[in-house]
């Protein structure tokens, strides 16, 4: 079955990238779709959704949107896509998934592009829509049974877990090095914890950067983008498995916001633009304060980010604040202070304005062991984020826990 993406979209042919859109969808047995509209149907649109756009494609994407509430167009999934410099595309495009998820059981996922966009960089959210039609009862188990492993092999670490009728009995982690050899270290020292032989796991799920090299690897019974398996781990971690919950995933080298109901995705985004929202962004702070990442958010949470701001969307000009506040005696604890509430705050304005955030907000990954960054996180949402036990192993208990559903 082809899994059929509708594509609600402005800019991409004139950016020439609406190859690598259907390369990525063409890759993950999906094909993008456009909803039939008129030149009728397109005033209609723009009456009826209460907002005139001066560019004739966001008059366009109002007119196809409307064609998938009033249900007069099939699709599986929608894919909202805009041009990341346009203002006017970034409020269309947030309003449009809004009303989407209004009028449509539809999973969703919005993005904003620039013209070095390459099919890669879409291959695991078109994975994750696919995943979201193609295995909703899968994603909807609630209980890990069996005896089952997960391996997460991350940007920056690899994880792995195992676990037993529905616990956790076994659980590594080291830095990511050789995706396979770093697999390998920490899937055998969970399972010298665990007591168990590899022989004995019934079912192994590996997601992940890594996921296609260890799942063919391991010839895993899973092999899943970690949109959905970490969305699935954090809600079984949190206690969360019914009703409604954000899921907050600040990554290595992306970020992930996830809306769930009843443990299923339903909306989410994907960061990738700027590196200073990123994890990678605390590990250069650590490195220039000459202390481990572990000790970075002890250290912020003693200081004041008011005295040391940082004004920059970039790495590389966040720690060039971050040195000159350093130079006029700003101290270590503001400095890492600022460090985790400019994430936090980037975290908020470039993703967190793309889905409603529902509550409670689930924060997980192994930033979320950073007491500062979650700190900062409540201070810009109003809201503590819930951080569960084990809130780094969310992408290998998901793995674990949904492999087991194939049994």
């Amino acid at each position: 079955m082809t899994i059929k993406i509708a594509q609600l979209s402005c800019g991409t042919e004139y950016s020439s990238v609406q190859y690598e859109i259907d390369k990525a969808a063409r890759s993950v047995g999906a094909k993008v779709v456009y909803p039939d509209v008129s030149f009728e149907d397109i005033n209609e649109a723009v009456k009826r959704f209460g907002f005139n756009p001066r560019s004739p494609q966001l008059k366009l994407m109002i007119a196809r949107a409307i064609k998938l509430a009033d249900k007069k167009y099939d699709a599986d999934a929608v894919f909202i896509t805009s041009c990341f410099r346009c203002a006017e595309a970034a409020l269309v495009r947030n309003e449009l998934r809004r009303f989407i998820q209004e009028n449509t059981n539809l999973p969703v996922v919005t993005y904003s592009f620039t013209e070095r966009l390459k099919a890669a960089q879409l291959l695991t959210r078109m994975e994750a829509l696919v995943t979201i039609v193609t295995k909703k009862d899968l994603l909807a188990r609630e209980r890990q049974t069996g005896l089952t492993a997960g391996l997460d092999s991350g940007s920056s670490t690899t994880k792995a877990v195992i676990m037993q009728n529905n616990k956790i009995i076994g659980k590594d982690w080291t830095s990511t090095g050789d995706v396979v050899k770093s697999a390998q270290q920490v899937l055998e020292n969970a399972m010298k914890e665990a007591g168990v032989e590899f022989k004995q796991i019934e079912a192994l799920g590996t997601t992940g950067y890594g996921r296609f090299n260890l799942g063919k690897f391991y010839n895993a019974k899973l092999v899943q983008e970690e949109l959905t398996v970490n969305s699935k781990g954090a809600v079984w971690l949190a206690d969360r498995q019914r009703g409604e919950a954000t899921i907050l995933d600040i990554g290595g080298m992306d970020n992930k916001a996830i809306t769930v109901r009843n443990g299923v995705p339903d909306n989410f985004t994907m960061g990738g633009i700027c590196a200073g929202a990123s994890g990678r962004f605390l590990e250069m702070t650590a490195k220039r304060l000459k202390i481990e990442i572990e000790e970075l958010g002890k250290l912020a949470d003693k200081g004041d980010w008011r005295n040391a701001k940082m004004n920059s969307y970039c790495s590389v000009f966040g720690i060039q604040d971050l040195v000159t506040g350093l130079g006029e005696g700003k101290s270590f604890e503001d400095v890492a202070a600022a460090a985790c509430h400019s994430v936090a705050e980037q975290v908020y304005e470039q993703q967190l304005q793309e889905i409603d955030v529902r509550h409670p907000i689930i924060q997980v990954g192994g930033t979320s062991l950073i007491s500062g960054l979650v700190k900062a996180v409540g201070e810009v949402l109003g809201e503590r984020p819930i951080v569960p036990p084990n809130s780094q192993y969310i992408g290998a208990v998901g793995g674990a826990l949904l492999s087991s559903g194939l049994l």
